[in-house]
């Protein structure tokens, strides 16, 4: 009987508090109750962006089809994205795992066609990106919109930064609790002068550097830029700024090459400048085809990790991962190495072999590839399409040292090698070379 009574007395509670945590309304509420508010003050140590009050320095990656549970395991606070696409689901999986997202927003390109007189294509841009804002906008994982990407790129007309400056006041009128930024690819005088003066609402600067990235704290120099900075790209030295082969293609630096300037980069040129950089967004969390599958990802197209994962763990964390990616010592093909532009006769047999270790003593294997040459000439991050892979030239067994067959079609190839640990983890690196009939 007591348990009836008390069942009676708060039955009536028990349906409101019911009513209340179903009701959609309440649901919109609790969310907008938990809204990560940011902003950028001027402390002792230099500008530091704080979020709900507490100070937050950015420890991210650029996410595209990246393992977002791999990220927060390896020690990021962040991510960042290029678009709004999914950006729902990109919140609430950060959100699982304690991370903030930098949300892209996508503004048209005018390599891409776009035209910045085209009033009418630019208000229903605006009104386009107006919804996705209202949408996402107080989601608890949101922490600051990334208006557009490397709009300075290819790009003519000034009336682009006009574009910014309207969308990142509007976002301003419909969300106090976020900050706007626009990621610029490089930073010199002139175009920080031009994008401060036309899009003053922009809340601050960010960049993206690859090779440059050594000079970090020169170039912001001179630049005369003094504000907060956020480094959204950076990483790998990219195609455009190596050493290339006789006939044009350039020499991709090996996994492990890459690995000690990711972590090179990070000490001296985010870390090195701490009263301007609030944190940076490593690139790339995933996997993409640039120029080859391997040139920008921190993952291989099988999702294995690189050694550039194991640099990040410990720029992040101050200690390595539990297991480690191999590494590479040296590679050749005939004996040779990438930078000799090495030419081959078609259909005759060469010997190619590579030197890796393994920190924790594991067990390695090989598999070896060769792909035609890429003739993309996209710039920009824009898709490209993925070689064609030539089967059925190698000889068994696939170890340290191969014999292989040159492909019968004159032209330019990679011979690409992926050496395994068993743990999720490659080392990776290729030589280009050119066959004659």
């Amino acid at each position: 009987m007591k348990m009836d009574h008390f069942a009676s007395l708060y039955k009536p509670f028990l349906m409101v508090l019911i009513f209340l945590f179903s009701n959609p309304l309440f649901i919109m509420q609790d969310m907008k109750a938990q809204t990560t508010k940011s902003e950028i003050r001027m402390t002792d140590d230099g500008y530091r962006l704080f979020l709900n009050g507490e100070p937050f320095y950015v420890k991210g990656a650029g996410v595209d089809n990246g393992d977002i549970d791999a990220l927060a395991r390896h020690g990021a606070n962040a991510l960042r994205t290029w678009s709004t696409e999914n950006g729902k689901e990109v919140l609430d999986k950060a959100h699982e795992l304690g991370l903030k997202v930098m949300m892209g927003i996508w503004v048209d390109l005018e390599r891409h066609g776009f035209d910045y007189n085209d009033k009418k294509a630019v208000k229903m841009q605006l009104e386009r990106i107006r919804k996705r804002v209202l949408a996402l906008k107080d989601h608890p994982a949101l922490m600051l919109w990334g208006i557009g990407n490397e709009m300075n790129l290819q790009s003519q007309n000034p009336k682009v930064w006009d574009a910014v400056n309207e969308i990142a006041k509007m976002i301003h009128e419909i969300d106090p609790n976020h900050l706007t930024t626009t990621p610029l690819a490089g930073i010199d005088k002139e175009l920080v002068t031009l994008v401060t003066k036309k899009a003053p609402e922009v809340d601050f600067l960010s960049i993206q550097l690859y090779g440059p990235m050594d000079v970090l704290p020169q170039l912001i120099r001179d630049s005369g830029y003094k504000g907060p900075l956020l480094v959204t790209e950076w990483g790998a030295t990219g195609y455009w700024e190596v050493e290339k082969t006789d006939w044009g293609a350039p020499l991709e630096n090996n996994s492990s090459k890459k690995a000690n300037l990711y972590l090179q980069r990070y000490q001296k040129s985010i870390l090195g400048l701490p009263k301007q950089v609030i944190g940076s967004f490593v690139f790339l969390w995933g996997q993409k085809q640039e120029r080859t599958p391997t040139w920008f990802g921190m993952f291989l197209p099988n999702g294995m990790e690189t050694e550039s994962v194991d640099m990040m763990h410990y720029a992040w964390n101050g200690e390595w991962p539990k297991n480690r990616s191999p590494q590479l010592e040296d590679f050749t093909l005939d004996g040779k190495r990438a930078q000799n532009s090495i030419g081959l006769t078609a259909n005759r047999s060469y010997k190619a072999r590579v030197v890796a270790k393994d920190p924790d003593k594991d067990e390695l294997t090989y598999r070896w590839e060769i792909m035609r040459e890429s003739q993309s000439s996209k710039t920009g991050g824009d898709a490209e399409y993925v070689p064609e892979k030539i089967d059925g030239l190698f000889a068994a067994p696939l170890a340290d040292f191969v014999t292989f067959r040159a492909p019968e079609e004159k032209g330019a190839y990679r011979l690409f090698i992926y050496v395994e640990d068993g743990h999720d983890h490659s080392a990776h690196a290729n030589i280009p070379f050119w066959v004659e009939d």
